[in-house]
Formats: structure tokens, sequence, C-alpha cells
């Protein structure tokens, strides 16, 4: 009985132990794949086209959620990019993006995608 006891307790030591090395891990990682992010903080230059609308340039790594293709960027913040083509080759690698901003929606409308540096 003892020594069910005491294997018992070793189980349950790993597990609290795996799961508080996940939440530490999530919460170091951030949320890459939620999350309702604005545009501030991103922005390296601003050109106001519309009330709507302002092209934007911005620096991340791309990450894939399902279909979707997702700009993360250093402070965690995150953009769905409505073209999938043009960003499924940037996949896990840092990136400057031009694009227009929908504020409403965190989507970036592409006009330019490169790797950074290119």
């Amino acid at each position: 009985m003892k020594k069910l006891m005491n294997s018992l307790k070793h189980e349950l030591s790993l597990f609290a132990a795996a799961t508080l090395f996940v939440v530490v891990c999530a919460l170091a990682w951030g949320s890459p794949f939620v999350g309702n992010a604005s545009a501030a903080g991103t922005v390296f230059a601003n050109t106001n086209t519309s009330a709507q609308l302002h092209t934007e340039i911005f620096r991340g790594t791309v990450v894939r959620n399902g279909t979707q293709f997702l700009l993360r960027d250093s402070s965690g913040q995150v953009f769905r990019l409505d073209n999938a083509l043009q960003a499924q080759s940037y996949v896990g690698k840092t990136v400057t993006v031009t694009g227009q901003i929908d504020a409403a929606t965190d989507v970036i409308r592409l006009q330019r995608i490169a790797a950074h540096g290119a």
C-alpha cells in the first residue's frame, strides 16, 4: 500500500511539474493565434489614405493557423494577413510587411512582403 501511495505521489508530482512547464511556456510565448491586437507599437511608417484604411509597415514573424497566415510582432500582437499565397513561403521567418490595415478586424491587406533585411 505504501509503495502504491509513493507511486501515486510521484506521478502527481510529475503531472504538476509538466502542467506548470506548459503554463510557463504559454505565458512566455504569448498568444500567437488569438487576441485583439491593435496596430500601435509596430508601425514604422504611416501614411493616411482614408479614414478607415491607411498604409503601414510592420515587422514580425509569419505564423500559420490552419488556413490563415498571421503576422506576430515582437510584442505578441497578432494581425491576420489577407493573402495566403504571398504569405505561405514566409512561415517561421521574420518579415517586413507593407499593407493597409483594417483596424476594426486587425487584417492587413498585403501590398508587399519580404524577408527582413531583403
